[in-house]
């Protein structure tokens, strides 16, 4: 018997060992790859010599641009105090996107302009670096104080989802790859670090993962058949003499950016569905595991049913409330309804609220269906157990 555990636990460190220089190796390779794929040469598009933006605090008003009815017409001229301890005086425009109305102690970004000897400053707009760092870390503890440790996870998958489109999808278009193949890519390697985050390697967390991604997949397929039907392309957006510039001087394929957009915009909601799902169903099969592959289905159907129509709802909106402005518009001016229908601005709404809704739908029954499959017959029977057992 001292023999035989003895000899089992050797084979349990050896299986730990290996499990650890493996995991080691594929961090390195990945780290590596990463590095190499952001090699990447930005074209210069914009012209920026001699020109830097700088924090500011407003002094004083030198000059205000208050009329007597309260309007505020022309630029304000104000004394600033730099970074760097420097005095100077700037040019505060008086407009919707650049500038701001200035106050004394007020901080401010500001635009230094070098031209020779010359130097010219403008207030670009009010600092709001402490407000959005702030409003960052109470998201985040805020998720962390409800969620606990899943709540912890959740903040290093979100980290995590940011790092693949900062330093994965982004380089993978400047480098020419599809812009939709880049999007499966990258949609492929958070869904795995999400559900693995969160989860941990569980069949709970594979069928999650399996069924987002056929989510994921529909939505992309609805929303390519109908773009094909409806004669749209990621040429018809309203910013496409931008994006055509930065085409001719890149290698993006901005024709493709449309529909990798749905893509991403689809995965919150389909991977929110399919865990609701998977985890419903491996709840039900822990109480009761006696319950057929068939029945564990029917349970999870019923459940996704139950959530399916909101999670549509939820993702509808909030492709409406990104276009609030255009819907406004529209219905201000009170354009016919067969000008509507077909405005690309609209039609490209409704592909991204439709395609992403499919997507929703048709997770619901993958997700019931991968597992039951996994909790009653891939291996074995502990539903929270790894999917990757050591040897016994």
């Amino acid at each position: 018997m001292n023999s035989s555990s003895s000899a089992s636990s050797s084979q349990t460190k050896l299986w730990n060992f290996g499990k650890r220089l493996l995991i080691a190796l594929a961090v390195f390779v990945a780290l590596a790859a990463v590095v190499q794929l952001n090699d990447v040469t930005k074209p210069n598009l914009v012209n920026t010599d001699g020109r830097t933006f700088m924090k500011a605090v407003v002094t004083d008003i030198v000059r205000d641009n208050v009329q007597e009815n309260g309007s505020r017409i022309g630029d304000q001229i104000v004394a600033l105090k730099l970074a760097d301890g420097s005095e100077v005086t700037a040019n505060c425009p008086n407009g919707m996107l650049f500038g701001t109305v200035c106050e004394p102690g007020m901080s401010v970004v500001v635009i230094a302009s070098q031209t020779g000897s010359l130097s010219s400053y403008t207030v670009y707009s009010y600092d709001r670096m402490t407000a959005v760092a702030a409003f960052l870390a109470f998201f985040c503890l805020l998720l962390m104080a409800v969620g606990g440790r899943k709540g912890v996870k959740s903040v290093i998958a979100l980290a995590a989802t940011f790092a693949c489109f900062l330093f994965f999808f982004f380089p993978l278009l400047m480098h020419g790859l599809s812009p939709v193949f880049a999007a499966v890519i990258t949609a492929t390697l958070i869904l795995a670090m999400t559900v693995w985050l969160i989860c941990g390697p569980t069949k709970k967390a594979l069928a999650a993962g399996l069924a987002s991604f056929g989510g994921v997949l529909s939505a992309g397929i609805a929303a390519e058949v109908f773009g094909r039907m409806a004669h749209l392309s990621g040429y018809n957006v309203p910013n496409i003499e931008a994006l055509m510039f930065v085409s001719q001087n890149t290698k993006i394929d901005v024709g493709g950016l449309l529909f990798a957009g749905i893509l991403f915009a689809s995965l919150g909601a389909v991977l929110d569905i399919a865990m609701d799902v998977s985890a419903a169903v491996t709840e039900i099969h822990e109480e009761n595991p006696e319950k057929t592959e068939r029945a564990l289905f029917k349970s999870g159907m019923r459940v996704g049913q139950d959530v399916m129509g909101t999670m549509a709802a939820t993702l509808i909106l909030a492709v409406f409330g990104g276009s609030l402005g255009t819907w406004v518009l529209d219905y201000v001016y009170n354009l016919p309804l067969l000008q509507l229908l077909n405005s690309n601005s609209l039609d490209i709404v409704i592909m991204q609220g439709l395609s992403g809704g499919i997507g929703v739908i048709m997770t619901v029954p993958l997700a019931a269906a991968f597992s039951a499959l996994l909790l009653k017959h891939a291996f074995g029977t502990n539903c929270h157990a790894s999917v990757v057992k050591p040897p016994e």
